[in-house]
């Protein structure tokens, strides 16, 4: 009998909240549809049933969309007496009022509920979320100071307040709160930045960063003691890409903490990411130049070299001059520090310089070398250092042992991303040596490696192959426009530009002409025309949107306005192309990243770099 009970009692309760959903969806539907007359009844109903918020709240909608005031303040007046302890209530009676057109009521009403708190944080804050959600901001403020005043010490309600002076766009209140509370505690120092960058973000006249700027800067000034507001100032110069105001007050902060040089060497890989190569190399002069002996030497003399050698690789801005010094301060540094295993990485740096930059094939290779047979070297260090031998060995004409090391290399690492880069370029080896079908072959067994780098590049130069070696195609075209290729790997860009000249005239219609148009832009922007360059790769974008070369042409305009032209608007819109027109390229990634910088959005691994001391 007793289980019959409660096998009753759970059918019930199974059917009476079936029917509540019942009436709560139809009563949803009736509320989107306008038909708040049948909303209010189904909503009253669901209310005295449940006593469920969501519900008190649908049916004073509809009283309000209805106009039925009357209804209404008879309504909350009797929930009033129920729940005296609600606050929230009362801004609901208020904002009766205040719908009446009886203001002086509504303000009677809303001071009632702020003279009625007690010391305790979830009733003012509810409270104050209350006046938030009828926009009476003037009363959410007043309701956090006097919840200031009565708790004191334990909550001072700074995150809130800041909050809410945002949405009143009141920036120097909001300011002032974040501020205020880095002296209460430093460890919302992450909790104040990623809400000042949102902030930021949101801010639409960049009214918000000069005023940050000045009001950071004075408390700098009035609390030199504290280090925490020059670390927000160091963050915010680095979101504004500042890095020469980021540097100052680094090197500020070191000198006074007697720090190490760690925070110079953090601020060197932002701007280095950043491609502020000037800043960077400046952060890390003064931490060699800090002391011999010191934590980070070592650290700031390798990564010096590494980003003078970006500085020609990557921005390539540089003079011959410029080259000449970065090959005698490699050649310092491996003097000082010694030719070893630990050192592998500066060798390998400087041997590419020599080769493709000095001429000097023979040193290089004879560098290198020696460097392979180094005890103790690390398996990933010898592999990558075999491959830059190769390139080398390539670049000088011996083609016969550079595929030797492309192949030592891809055998020892079968299925990993270094021996699919050594199948690659040994593939173009071949492609170069004009042994098309065998390059072909192994192209398309790289098509679906996991790296998708290679994978793309395999796939593009597979299909040069494959549409110019058909049965009834001659191969002289393709046979010309390789060599130029290998012409441009060799820094023999004149002769480069001779041959696919030469192509374009004698095969006027020739499908290569795309192919031909991206190499020559390759060609200008080596030797800074950068002009002809963009408009080339302006006509691939136009004229051969469909083709595979569209998303590349249209990522190297984009980082040509990005790194040469220093034109961020540009550089955006090309970045934005990407993301749009071609969300499938593998360039997607690296496009979203660089168009959220230059918009000025707050990179995860940037933000708290300078959290803590």
């Amino acid at each position: 009998m007793k289980s019959f009970l409660i096998i009753i009692l759970i059918f019930l309760s199974v059917v009476g909240n079936s029917q509540n959903n019942d009436e709560s969806q139809l009563a949803l539907e009736y509320y989107r549809n306008k038909e708040f007359e049948k909303a209010s009844v189904l909503y009253l109903k669901l209310y005295n049933k449940d006593k469920v918020k969501i519900y008190y709240n649908y049916y004073l909608y509809c009283l309000f969309e209805l106009k039925e005031f009357d209804e209404a303040e008879k309504f909350v007046k009797k929930e009033i007496k129920k729940s005296s302890d609600d606050l929230s209530l009362l801004v609901d009676y208020g904002f009766i009022y205040k719908s009446k057109n009886q203001p002086n009521d509504a303000n009677e009403q809303f001071d009632n509920a702020i003279k009625k708190l007690a010391p305790d944080q979830v009733q003012i804050v509810n409270l104050a979320n209350a006046f938030i959600s009828k926009r009476e901001y003037e009363y959410a403020e007043l309701t956090y100071l006097k919840g200031r005043k009565l708790i004191r010490d334990n909550y001072p309600f700074n995150l809130e307040l800041a909050n809410l002076y945002q949405i009143q766009r009141n920036y120097q209140k909001m300011i002032d709160e974040y501020l205020d509370l880095l002296i209460i505690s430093e460890t919302y120092i992450q909790t104040v930045q990623n809400r000042l960058n949102n902030a930021i973000y949101s801010d639409k006249d960049s009214s918000l960063v000069k005023t940050l700027k000045t009001s950071i800067v004075k408390r700098v000034q009035k609390y030199s003691e504290f280090n925490i507001y020059s670390e927000l100032l160091i963050w915010l110069y680095i979101q504004d890409k500042d890095f020469k105001s980021a540097f100052t007050y680094s090197k500020a902060l070191d000198k006074r903490n007697k720090e190490s040089g760690e925070r110079l060497i953090s601020l060197a890989r932002i701007a280095v990411s950043n491609l502020d190569f000037e800043i960077a190399l400046e952060c890390y002069k003064y931490v060699i130049d800090k002391d011999k002996n010191g934590d980070f030497f070592i650290i700031a003399k390798n990564e010096y070299l590494n980003t003078l050698y970006q500085k020609i690789i990557i921005a390539k801005d540089y003079s011959d001059a410029e080259i000449a010094e970065l090959e005698q301060n490699y050649l310092t540094t491996l003097n000082e520090l010694g030719e070893k295993s630990s050192t592998i990485s500066l060798i390998k740096e400087l041997s590419y310089i020599q080769a493709f930059y000095l001429r000097k094939s023979d040193v290089a290779i004879e560098r290198l070398e020696n460097a392979i047979s180094f005890p103790g070297l690390k398996p990933a260090d010898l592999y990558e250092a075999k491959l830059v031998l190769a390139d080398i060995y390539l670049y000088s004409g011996d083609l016969w042992t550079a595929a030797i090391y492309y192949a030592q290399v891809e055998k020892s690492n079968a299925n990993s991303p270094i021996g699919y880069e050594a199948k690659f370029k040994k593939s173009k080896l071949a492609y170069y040596s004009g042994d098309f079908k065998w390059a072909e072959a192994q192209l398309d067994v790289l098509k679906a490696s996991t790296s998708k780098l290679i994978a793309n590049d395999a796939f593009y130069l597979s299909s040069i192959i494959n549409d110019n070696t058909a049965l009834d195609t001659i191969t002289t075209p393709l046979e010309m426009f390789s060599r130029a290729e290998l012409s441009i790997f060799r820094n023999n860009d004149s002769i480069a530009e001779l041959i696919l000249d030469s192509i374009s005239k004698q095969f006027p219609t020739h499908s290569l002409s795309d192919d031909i148009a991206f190499l020559k832009s390759k060609i200008y922007e080596k030797t800074k025309n950068y002009n002809k360059s963009l408009e080339l790769l302006e006509k691939i974008v136009k004229d051969y949107s469909y083709d595979i070369l569209a998303d590349d042409a249209l990522y190297e305009m984009a980082k040509i306005y990005d790194y040469q032209l220093n034109d961020k608007t540009k550089a955006m819109e090309a970045y934005k192309d990407i993301l749009v027109k071609y969300p499938g390229s593998i360039f997607v990634v690296e496009a979203r990243k660089r168009f959220r910088l230059l918009r000025g959005d707050l990179l995860k691994n940037e933000s708290s770099l300078f959290g803590n001391s």
